[in-house]
């Protein structure tokens, strides 16, 4: 790799499978240092409050607000909201 040593080298002193070495061969020889960097995963933004017994009241806010902007896009994408958004039925677009 780039620092001299094999891949069989780094896997042995930093204790990761080959096939995260191979992956940032592959990532780093088809898109440079790019393919290296992090990317952002998407997941679940409301994770973070919804296992948290206690909020402050600003976390309580942003909780609410989250909740809202995804119930928002489910909307614009077609779906229906019942009741306090818990439940979401997809809407077939008539022809």
């Amino acid at each position: 790799m780039l620092s001299g040593k094999s891949c069989w080298e780094i896997e042995r002193e930093e204790g990761i499978g080959h096939a995260v070495t191979n992956r940032w061969l592959i990532n780093y020889n088809n898109f440079g240092e790019k393919g290296l960097e992090n990317k952002k995963r998407l997941g679940n933004p409301l994770a973070k409050y919804q296992n948290r017994k206690k909020l402050t009241k600003e976390e309580q806010l942003e909780y609410e607000n989250m909740k809202l902007r995804i119930e928002n896009e489910l909307l614009k994408k077609g779906y229906l909201m019942k009741g306090d958004g818990s439940l979401v039925t997809f809407k077939k677009k008539s022809k």
